[in-house]
């Protein structure tokens, strides 16, 4: 089981970027990292309490998985193993940035919490919102989290300099600045085409009361699919920790299989 949720390949990748982990206290027994980083992914993909990590598999208990995953999340493993990935694929020319794709989704968050709002969507109840920009392809370039009362249009700018700096292989600097950027009439002010204009960033946003909503999903479908995807890692559908670092890590990780998957395909 845990070869099969840890493949070699994510494997190799990974085990760079963690740090060295502490001996063990009063002779207890050694965890495997990557035993460790299965049992997370197992509890992404079932979406069950950490105490109910099942032991059969190989997996060491839910509370170690749960403080590996904040103690990585501390020392940045799980953004730079995204990174990674989306140098590979840019190296390989399987990240296109002529076009990039922006959009948003709330999940519920009972357990209250930092980074939660009440959701105008969803009777005002406590929610956080997913902020994702993607490539042309849907690959996620960048995953930011607000409460849920806050607007798309806040995040525009910081959704657009969150995309780190890609590398092709080649001599020069890195990219980070997709050609072309659409997004929804949730961001038709003037505040975004501004900040496009700004960064050389080509600006394709739909305008309110003008745009036939026919044609909206022609180019941004592909962030609607990303953000299906996230949910289809069941314990990210509703957020049950209270602390947005942990639930942050856990998406950024889960943004990292997704372009796993595509760099194995």
């Amino acid at each position: 089981m845990v070869e099969t949720l840890v493949p070699d390949r994510l494997w190799q990748l990974i085990q760079p970027l963690l740090p060295v982990a502490p001996r063990p206290k009063g002779g207890g027994q050694f965890t495997c990292p990557r035993a460790t980083l299965a049992g997370i992914i197992y509890v992404l993909k079932e979406g069950i309490r950490w105490n109910a990590l099942p032991k059969g598999y190989g997996f060491p208990s839910g509370v170690t998985c749960w403080r590996r995953l904040r103690d990585w999340q501390a020392v940045g493993v799980w953004q730079s193993l995204h990174q990674a990935l989306l140098n590979q694929l840019h190296v390989l020319g399987l990240l296109d940035l002529t076009r990039a794709s922006l959009d948003s989704a709330s999940v519920r968050a009972p357990q209250r919490g930092d980074l939660t709002g009440r959701n105008p969507t969803d009777r005002g109840k406590l929610g956080t919102k997913r902020h994702l920009i993607v490539d042309r392809h849907g690959l996620p370039l960048a995953l930011l989290l607000t409460g849920a009362n806050t607007h798309d249009s806040m995040m525009f700018e910081a959704l657009l300099d969150a995309v780190p700096p890609l590398r092709t292989g080649q001599p020069g600097r890195p990219r980070r600045r997709p050609s072309t950027v659409h997004a929804d009439k949730g961001f038709d002010y003037r505040k975004c085409r501004t900040a496009c204009r700004a960064r050389g960033i080509k600006a394709r946003i739909a305008r309110r009361g003008v745009e036939s909503s026919e044609r909206l999903g022609r180019h941004r479908w592909v962030v609607e699919r990303i953000l299906s995807w996230l949910n289809g890692f069941r314990r990210l559908r509703v957020r049950h920790d209270r602390s947005a670092t942990n639930f942050l890590a856990m998406n950024l990780l889960v943004c990292g299989l997704i372009c796993f998957r595509r760099l194995v395909a």
